[in-house]
């Protein structure tokens, strides 16, 4: 899927969100990598990373001839700066109306509204392909994330109290939030 937007961003910077090509691999795993050792607020932790820059590209290069996925990347001073996207929940009739969402920005753009950049322009992408709704799932105590959802229309449906368990053993739980898209 294609797309190309800009938006301001609360310090007055302009940034470029576009679909990542097969040409952003390797900058696109720095920052996958990066926001993954700077956060807890994520599934995985960078070690657990097995993809190269290969994978990577093939990864990009099938999002963007999938009609139904975008990978995008927030770009800010020529650098990426946060990544998200929406792919198939499901490949099958009955779950052709969902979407998966998901992102991460790097913590030194946090606070900027890259993150709400993103989602929005995750939001209009999943409308233009014809999905029903948007999934995600959040760590309950990123509770900034929860909020910025929330504005944009995402609802709570569900909580796994263990979905998660960090490194030290601490268990995270996770809010599953849903945006409606059409009656679906």
């Amino acid at each position: 899927m294609e797309f190309q937007s800009a938006a301001v961003l609360k310090d007055g910077r302009i940034c470029t969100l576009r679909a990542a090509t097969e040409a952003d691999a390797a900058e696109v795993l720095r920052s996958f990598l990066a926001t993954r050792g700077e956060t807890e607020f994520l599934a995985t932790y960078p070690e657990e990373c097995t993809l190269t820059e290969q994978d990577e590209a093939a990864f990009l290069e099938n999002a963007q001839e999938d009609p139904r996925a975008v990978q995008l990347v927030a770009e800010l001073g020529g650098k990426i700066a946060g990544t998200a996207g929406i792919a198939p929940a499901g490949r099958g009739i009955k779950m052709k109306h969902r979407a998966s969402f998901g992102i991460a920005v790097e913590r030194a753009y946090w606070g900027l509204g890259i993150g709400r950049a993103l989602t929005e322009a995750c939001i209009a992408c999943a409308k233009a392909a014809g999905y029903g709704r948007i999934e995600l799932e959040v760590m309950e105590e990123n509770t900034a994330a929860v909020r910025l959802y929330e504005s944009l229309g995402f609802e709570p449906f569900g909580r796994d109290p263990g979905a998660f368990v960090t490194k030290d053993g601490r268990a995270q739980p996770v809010v599953w939030m849903r945006l409606p898209l059409t009656g679906a």
